[in-house]
């Protein structure tokens, strides 16, 4: 199947275009379309080679979990009327990445291995293994980079550059552990463990809203739980649910985002893999079974849904 790279679309009543590491937006006046892409990224690089379904995975992820948590907080979605097509409420970006941690896994695994043991601004308990829980999740936030690399940063730095108010940090505090527990709770019903996460907010009205996407694949991290409690007891790797698989591939060919190298070529088997594992992890994160769609004319298709709907 021929995945979809990218779209290059034009809209007659369109009042701007965003070209994101997986997702393209097409703006109009009040209004979004999203176009999940079936680009890949991580380390903050696009990788060569996109991922055949992976667009269609992330966008119905997303919606399932939007879905679930209205009642939490305001999200931007309104409707998804193609499997790769979200359209919304245009909200004006806050520039963080809310990232909560319930389990030391990924980036604060790294940083804690390494010695590392405050991330921004939050002391991590001594004595504990990779994938121990913590004892009540934790906010790591992240700047949100228009290019390059996401940057750790803290609650002190966040309220002392006034990113946002503190009225408005705390309510995204709040918002983002109600979304984590939501989450949690979804993910125990079917069988797995939510690890960590980031949400993104913005502004509509002058009101917060939920933005992009969440607890998806790309924004999260799973471990089953089957099993959880005899891997941490034995020291053995935990098995998870997320694209950190392809970090680790990446990081065994040499290549982590840094300064000068390379990135490496990837090949079609690993392509497949990588497609058959997204579509593995919608089935197991939903509870559904994924329909693939007919990826002839794809571009066209999304053409005609926006347009139909916006134009």
């Amino acid at each position: 199947m021929k995945a979809l790279k990218q779209t290059n679309l034009s809209f007659p009543t369109q009042t701007g275009f965003y070209k994101g590491k997986v997702r393209d937006v097409y703006f109009f006046d009040k209004s979004m379309a999203i176009v999940a892409s079936d680009r890949i990224s991580a380390f903050d690089h696009i990788l060569p080679e996109p991922i055949p379904f992976k667009g269609q995975v992330l966008n119905l992820i997303a919606e399932h979990f939007l879905n679930a948590s209205k009642d939490i907080v305001p999200n931007w979605l309104e409707k998804v009327p193609h499997p790769n097509v979200s359209i919304g409420k245009k909200c004006e970006p806050i520039k963080l990445e809310m990232v909560v941690r319930g389990y030391l896994a990924g980036h604060a695994w790294r940083c804690y291995s390494s010695g590392q043991k405050e991330l921004c601004g939050v002391i991590m308990p001594d004595g504990m293994k990779e994938a121990d829980k913590f004892p009540h999740p934790i906010i790591t936030p992240a700047t949100k980079a228009e290019e390059g690399h996401d940057e750790d940063i803290s609650e002190k730095e966040i309220l002392s550059k006034n990113i946002v108010s503190e009225n408005i940090w705390k309510q995204l505090c709040e918002y983002s552990l109600a979304l984590f527990d939501l989450g949690t709770k979804m993910a125990a019903k079917q069988g797995l463990i939510l690890v960590d996460t980031k949400y993104e907010f913005g502004f509509y009205e002058n009101k917060v809203y939920l933005i992009d996407e969440i607890h998806t694949p790309d924004s999260s991290r799973y471990y089953h739980l089957d099993g959880y409690d005899e891997r941490q007891k034995a020291g053995t790797k935990q098995v998870q649910l997320s694209k950190e698989f392809v970090r680790e591939w990446l990081m065994k060919n040499g290549f982590q985002g840094k300064e000068g190298q390379l990135m490496p070529d990837m090949p079609q088997e690993f392509v497949q893999e990588i497609s058959d594992k997204y579509i593995s992890l919608y089935e197991k994160i939903t509870g559904k079974t994924f329909s693939i769609m007919n990826s002839n004319n794809l571009e066209n298709q999304i053409f005609e849904t926006i347009n139909n709907e916006l134009s």
